[in-house]
């Protein structure tokens, strides 16, 4: 049968139109997903915290007249007796009441992790001292 005028042709003899895929969607979704995230994301406050080191020659004052708080994984020690943060923060803000420049030295005990020393020096802080040392941690 020949092919006539008034007849289509068949869709094997057409020829193919090749299918472009745009990239336009594509990045657009992207951008959106981006823009997103940012907006929904929380971006932290985070604070730095300033100390001294006790054992710098030159550096911060002598440790006379100073309170060692030693940090151990049981609990906090202030001059060798043992205290839970509450009594040591009561105990710091009566000092800082008669001793306003009171200086604090801080020894950590090895395996104390940095959350309990974040905790110490909030309370250290919330007892009004500013003047905090840290010193090498003993063993």
């Amino acid at each position: 049968m020949a092919h006539t005028a008034s007849t289509p042709p068949s869709l094997a003899s057409r020829p193919r139109k090749r299918l472009r895929i745009s990239l336009t969607p594509l990045i657009d979704v992207v951008f959106i997903l981006l823009v997103f995230f940012m907006l929904a994301s929380s971006f932290l406050d985070w604070r730095s915290i300033e100390l001294t080191s006790a054992g710098r020659p030159g550096g911060a004052p002598g440790v006379e007249g100073a309170l060692l708080v030693e940090l151990t994984p049981e609990g906090p020690r202030l001059s060798g007796e043992r205290l839970n943060l509450a009594s040591l923060g009561a105990r710091l803000t009566s000092r800082v009441a008669t001793k306003p420049d009171q200086r604090v030295l801080i020894r950590p005990v090895a395996g104390v992790d940095m959350q309990r020393m974040v905790t110490l020096l909030d309370t250290i802080a919330a007892a009004g001292i500013t003047d905090i040392a840290l010193m090498p941690g003993g063993g």
